[in-house]
């Protein structure tokens, strides 16, 4: 026997699982980014730096748990950013002018949204096909709304994403909220162990009794329901509308959830995690600023980030089936 066989590892109940070390590596690359912010600009630290830091997270923020709930099944969705854009011009064309028009508009694109998820598994569909497909769609039916940018948010909505709240930013109390909501939904609750059930293992939960076709039309219209949220800031904050205005967050979105620990095999989602990859993504362009770089490579940067997360990824499932 080896001379340590018999010494307690007390360190063993301190280690994390691979994955829930994810959000936490994402949160310690958040720190960092903000910390190198606020040595090149102390005024970032402030309540009034805070908030111009995170004015557009809000967003970011709904558009990425909008993808992760198609994540969670494994699916790919290539139209989200179309869809914001959509409710966007929705809410900036009609919702101060004519409520109920556009409250009408926008509950039918959220069915729209679930019925594209029922058709997915119905069909038994390729998702990240049909997304693409339904993305003329939205961009084409905000094109018909708004030709051109116009329109204009209601005062209520402006006011609303301008709201002074005590001790920090809207934008930070809405991630803890948005991460607490999502950890009790996709993780902790029965029905969230079911939904990320049929991202991982399907044909097992079918055989169980569950259906496949409810799951998809709910996290689907969940999405649509989070992407309708993503079109409403972006109106509040822009205070104007344009179909194209959403077209970045399909990819941000999808970004901030792989980032943030999830993954693209179905059922693996962190909803904390995808808070901090989207503020990450989100704080790439500023600390790009304020080291007096050019935002032109923001794009680059953020695709950097995702090929260094899924390339750090790569490393360590290989070292950890070596040690198996």
């Amino acid at each position: 026997m080896p001379p340590d066989a018999s010494r307690p590892r007390l360190s063993a109940p301190f280690r994390l699982s691979p994955l829930a070390a994810r959000p936490l590596l994402a949160a310690l690359a958040l720190l960092l980014m903000f910390a190198v912010i606020v040595w090149r600009e102390p005024r970032a630290a402030s309540y009034l730096g805070l908030r111009l830091l995170l004015n557009f997270s809000i967003p970011l923020m709904f558009a990425a748990f909008a993808a992760m709930a198609v994540i969670v099944l494994g699916d790919i969705d290539l139209g989200l950013g179309p869809f914001i854009g959509l409710a966007n011009v929705i809410s900036a064309r009609w919702l101060a002018g004519n409520p109920s028009l556009a409250a009408l508009l926008l509950v039918l694109s959220l069915l729209a949204y679930a019925a594209m998820g029922a058709l997915i598994a119905a069909r038994r569909l390729p998702s990240i096909v049909i997304t693409l497909g339904a993305s003329f769609i939205w961009l084409g039916a905000g094109l018909l709304i708004l030709p051109t940018p116009g329109g204009a948010a209601p005062d209520w909505l402006a006011a609303l994403l301008r709201l002074h709240t005590p001790f920090v930013p809207l934008p930070l109390w809405l991630a803890v909220a948005l991460a607490l909501a999502g950890q009790i939904l996709f993780i902790t609750s029965p029905a969230g162990v079911v939904l990320r059930g049929f991202g991982g293992a399907p044909e097992a939960l079918i055989r169980a009794g569950w259906s496949l076709i409810a799951a998809k039309s709910f996290l689907y219209g969940l999405a649509g329901a989070f992407g309708i949220l993503a079109g409403l800031a972006l109106t509040g904050i822009n205070t104007t509308g344009d179909a194209n205005f959403g077209t970045p967050y399909t990819l941000l979105a999808i970004a901030a959830v792989i980032v943030g620990g999830g993954e693209f095999a179905g059922g693996i989602v962190s909803p904390p995690g995808t808070v901090i990859g989207a503020l990450i993504l989100l704080l790439s362009g500023a600390l790009l600023s304020f080291l007096d770089v050019s935002t032109d490579w923001q794009l680059s940067v953020q695709g950097g980030i995702l090929i260094l997360v899924l390339a750090l990824r790569a490393l360590l499932r290989k070292r950890d089936a070596h040690a198996a």
